[in-house]
């Protein structure tokens, strides 16, 4: 799935804001695989076998990797929410491996529960469901501290450079030519004091998909920006990130159907 500098960052700082909900508790999904390619695993390439690296006891790469999981703990405590990790357990994790990311996750300042649905169905995630309900109720106990990153006020360009900042790690941002003329061109307009949602790839912290782990050292470099102003944001697109085309005027399920006798027609 995506990291939560995407789809945590752009609830909170966007959804959160307009529809005045204030979030308890962030559950936030970590793998062993996933993370022993933050630590410096061979690549995983669709349709090609995954590499014995990830069917192993690798304590030493899995150690490297939990920095990413660590960093996003970081990013959801400075929205002051708690946290909840949910360690993702897979047939071929070990026991070490699972108690080694669960250490890491409590360091960072979350509470990390090993959740087993992937092989127990429900049954499975009944501990992380109690740990859950409990964050939630520590949380109305203690009284909601949620708060977003940045207030509306700020410009466009600064609310960029504070999530390139704060949330990926970034030591700043670049603007293209044609991006500075359209931030200009916005704020002038009116919408200075919208959110921002960012197009970013999701594999890497950074624009650069190839850099996993946490990256330092690095600038953003925002390519463009465009506008959303019925949706209500601004959005910049970041490094090489291409948006999805939008759908054509005549979708193809409508070429699928169902034969009487179960049979699928139209898919191909």
């Amino acid at each position: 799935g995506f990291g939560a500098d995407i789809g945590m960052e752009k609830f909170f700082n966007i959804k959160c804001r307009y529809s005045g909900l204030t979030p308890q508790c962030v559950v936030l999904v970590a793998t062993v695989r996933a993370l022993k390619t933050h630590g410096g695993g061979p690549a995983v390439k669709p349709g090609q076998p995954l590499d014995p690296v990830y069917k192993q006891e690798n304590l030493e790469l899995l150690g490297a990797g939990c920095c990413n999981m660590q960093h996003h703990v970081r990013n959801a405590l400075k929205f002051g929410v708690n946290v909840v990790v949910a360690v993702n357990k897979f047939a071929t994790d070990t026991e070490n491996e699972i108690a080694l990311v669960k250490q890491k996750a409590e360091e960072a300042g979350a509470i990390a529960v090993m959740s087993n649905h992937w092989a127990l169905g429900g049954a499975g995630a009944i501990d992380l469901a109690n740990a859950v309900v409990e964050t939630c109720a520590k949380t109305r106990a203690d009284g909601n501290k949620f708060k977003f990153l940045y207030p509306l006020e700020m410009s466009l360009v600064d609310k960029i450079t504070k999530i390139c900042v704060e949330i990926y790690g970034a030591d700043g941002i670049k603007l293209e030519p044609i991006a500075e003329k359209q931030l200009e061109q916005y704020e002038k307009q009116g919408y200075g004091n919208l959110p921002i949602c960012m197009a970013k790839t999701h594999l890497s912290l950074s624009t650069d998909p190839s850099l996993k782990g946490v990256p330092t050292g690095f600038t953003v470099v925002v390519r463009e920006a465009r506008a959303s102003v019925g949706a209500g944001f601004v959005y910049p697109l970041l490094g090489k990130i291409m948006t999805i085309p939008g759908l054509p005027t005549r979708p193809g399920y409508y070429n699928i159907d169902l034969k009487p006798d179960g049979t699928i027609v139209g898919l191909f």
